[in-house]
């Protein structure tokens, strides 16, 4: 008969890189008290990361050792398993657009979920709950200038627009019903004059 942790070792070992673990999606292989107590075994063998309770992520094998998945994929596929939102949150998107030479130091997203963090080896991922409109667009460039005109301020709109094509601006342009007055009143007139 096989052991617990060797049941959920074999079924980790058939996940993709960054798919969160949860003692939840593993209660078909036992109760729920041996499931947790078997993934905190397996945590501290190293063959799973702990990002937060009860939820965690198989590591990745190099020839150089183990180290945890990229945290860009995590997020990604945390927001699918949690049926939520996530974007970088406006410093990051305002770095990418080339709007400021600050680097964020914390790897900081919007989500649509609750806030909380996550803990991936020795980096932690700050999850802070936004409203919908800063979460508009997910990874594309559109999407990235209306969270970086959140971030800087509606002062700041015609120097984010113009770091975009035309077509990224009418997608933005687009997006101006959701968006609170002061932004959309910007990103309109922008628009209308570029």
């Amino acid at each position: 008969m096989q052991t617990m942790a060797k049941k959920i070792a074999a079924h980790v070992a058939q996940s993709p890189e960054g798919m969160p673990i949860s003692a939840k999606g593993l209660l078909a292989l036992g109760n729920r008290a041996a499931v947790d107590q078997a993934l905190s075994r397996l945590a501290r063998r190293g063959t799973l990361i702990r990002i937060r309770r009860g939820i965690y992520v198989r590591p990745i094998a190099t020839r150089f050792g183990r180290r945890a998945p990229s945290i860009g994929r995590l997020i990604e596929r945390f927001a699918r398993e949690r049926g939520v939102t996530i974007a970088r949150h406006g410093s990051a998107a305002a770095n990418e657009l080339g709007l400021t030479t600050q680097v964020p130091v914390r790897s900081v997203y919007l989500t649509s979920g609750r806030s909380g963090r996550l803990k991936l080896g020795a980096q932690t991922i700050e999850l802070q709950h936004a409203p919908s409109w800063q979460l508009s667009k997910p990874g594309k460039r559109a999407g990235e200038a209306i969270r970086a005109i959140a971030y800087l301020g509606p002062e700041r709109v015609g120097d984010v627009l113009a770091r975009l094509t035309k077509s990224e601006r009418r997608e933005v342009a687009a997006l101006c019903p959701q968006l609170p007055e002061r932004f959309a009143e910007r990103v309109s007139a922008y628009v209308a004059n570029a």
